[in-house]
């Protein structure tokens, strides 16, 4: 069974965060614009999409 070291586990922590290539914050905000942009163009393509099949059926129903 292995022991468990604390000590060493903080060590190895440490060192594997040290190798993380962490983004700016200029591309950080970049990205989150990015997202939030083709969010709300996800946002209005489905309600388009979402009031086209609502014609649809009420032109198919006749409600």
């Amino acid at each position: 069974m292995a022991k468990i070291d604390p000590v060493q586990f903080t060590r190895e922590v440490r060192q594997e965060v040290a190798k993380v290539t962490w983004p700016s914050r200029r591309e950080t905000l970049i990205t989150t614009g990015l997202v939030l942009a083709l969010s709300s163009l996800a946002a209005v393509f489905f309600l388009v999409v979402d009031q086209i099949i609502q014609l649809a059926m009420s032109w198919i129903f006749g409600f």
